[in-house]
């Protein structure tokens, strides 16, 4: 039986790519460069670091300029119009009327997840934060994974890492937990479970708890 939930933070339980893109492209454009927003956002997937110095390289620009204009521009936008993908929350009450844990395991900075949580009415339903911020590798190293697990003494067998990329995966499968794949399919790293919404997800959880 699956009860805990680790969740990726950025395409999987909030949809931040929109705004994540046009900062990138804004502030690319304000420096002289002009890519397609597509190309930004499969970047972005990667990381956003990533991302960021990869079209700083491209465009021959000073990439702690771009990422700083970056970061100005993506702070202006609000966190309501990064909105929790449909069934998302309900997913999360489900796992905490089971007894279960809901922790966000990310890239992104702390107090900006705190932010959508709060403007979205969803912080009581998270029971912490594990972010790169705090020092742990980059995924697809399964550390934040395996910190959760420890700190909560969670048994791994009753977790499942969900999230949007290959790299979330492989994290999970590192860390020895279920791994859930949303919205995208044609990855190497096959996922216990792959799903394109989060009734699919919910109802998967509703029948093994009824087993």
């Amino acid at each position: 039986m699956i009860k805990n939930l680790f969740w990726d933070l950025d395409g999987t339980l909030f949809d931040t790519y929109p705004a994540i893109t046009y900062a990138i492209s804004k502030s690319l454009n304000e420096l002289g460069g002009t890519i397609a927003l597509n190309v930004i956002e499969g970047l972005a997937r990667e990381s956003i670091g990533y991302c960021l110095e990869t079209l700083a390289a491209r465009f021959k620009l000073d990439p702690n300029l771009l990422r700083t204009r970056y970061v100005e521009i993506h702070r202006e936008l609000p966190p309501a119009n990064q909105p929790p993908f449909p069934g998302a929350r309900e997913t999360c009450t489900f796992v905490h009327q089971n007894g279960g844990q809901n922790i966000i395991i990310t890239h992104r900075e702390v107090a900006s997840c705190h932010l959508l949580l709060e403007t979205h009415k969803m912080s009581a339903l998270f029971d912490d934060v594990f972010s790169t911020e705090q020092g742990y590798p980059r995924k697809p190293a399964p550390e934040m994974i395996l910190a959760a697990l420890g700190k909560y003494n969670l048994d791994p067998v009753e977790t499942m890492m969900v999230g949007d990329r290959a790299l979330d995966i492989q994290a999970g499968q590192a860390a020895g937990v279920a791994t859930c794949l949303f919205g995208q399919a044609g990855i190497s790293s096959l996922p216990s479970l792959y799903i394109q919404k989060y009734d699919e997800l919910l109802a998967y959880l509703n029948e093994l708890s009824n087993k």
